[in-house]
């Protein structure tokens, strides 16, 4: 099965941890990028496009207000949900005061 991760956290969170915590969490993403699941980090600037009466609207910042910002996302394989969680709950976003979203993907056919 495949999700969709998406990871949220302060950086001022990050940067409270000492340096052995902060290697320590990543070696869990390092986890992660081994088995290829980890895809790439996003920046923290955000646009938000609507497009309700046919013509688009942009405004700046996302369509949530969490209160920390996307800071990265992946595609997890996992056997389920379970494992899943088991695979991100070490993760810097999910240690450091984040949180990471995990959404179920269905493959959509071509």
């Amino acid at each position: 099965m495949m999700f969709l991760c998406l990871a949220y956290g302060a950086e001022e969170d990050w940067n409270r941890l000492s340096e052995g915590e902060q290697e320590a969490l990543l070696a869990q993403d390092e986890v992660l990028r081994e088995r290829g699941a980890l895809i790439a980090a996003v920046e923290t600037s955000t646009v938000t496009v609507r497009s309700w009466d046919g013509m688009p609207e942009v405004t700046d910042g996302g369509f949530a207000h969490p209160d920390a910002p996307l800071a990265g996302f992946y595609v997890l394989e996992a056997a389920d949900l379970e494992e899943a969680v088991r695979l991100v709950a070490d993760t810097p976003c999910a240690r450091a005061r984040g949180a990471v979203e995990v959404r179920p993907l269905h493959e959509g056919k071509g």
